[in-house]
């Protein structure tokens, strides 16, 4: 299901102040969570992780993530709802959505609603670190 990651070096990305960039990555599925947040921090970024909407918007409301990847099938909430709220209090952090709703229809409609980038489950690990990097870049982070 998940590839593993390969031995490229860290992406060298930081904030301005020099300080890890910060992702927050919301899903509700343990295993993957882990597996994910593990590969983010060989990046050398710090990560956060929680398992449900209401939890993830507190979290990002008191401190801005610089990336978030996020579930749209999660307990309490969808995740275009809790894009919606987070860009209530910061319009342009990059979301990417990791989610195992893999239709068209799906697709276009998280990336119609506001996300950034929009990957479908089972992933590639590589992947998906990559492209983070890519929304960071253009973001400025």
């Amino acid at each position: 299901m998940l590839v593993a990651v390969t031995s490229a070096p860290p992406s060298g990305l930081t904030r301005p102040d020099g300080s890890p960039l910060r992702v927050l990555v919301v899903d509700d599925e343990v295993n993957i969570a882990e597996l994910l947040a593990m590969a983010l921090r060989y990046e050398g970024w710090q990560v956060s992780d929680r398992k449900s909407g209401t939890k993830a918007v507190a979290m990002a409301k008191e401190d801005r993530p610089d990336a978030v990847v996020l579930d749209v099938m999660l307990p309490d909430f969808d995740g275009m709802e809790v894009m919606r709220r987070m860009r209530g209090h910061h319009p342009d952090v990059p979301v990417l959505f990791l989610t195992a709703r893999d239709a068209v229809e799906d697709r276009v409609a998280g990336l119609t609603a506001g996300g950034d980038d929009y990957v479908t489950k089972p992933f590639s690990l590589e992947e998906v670190v990559a492209r983070l990097r890519a929304l960071m870049r253009r973001s400025g982070a």
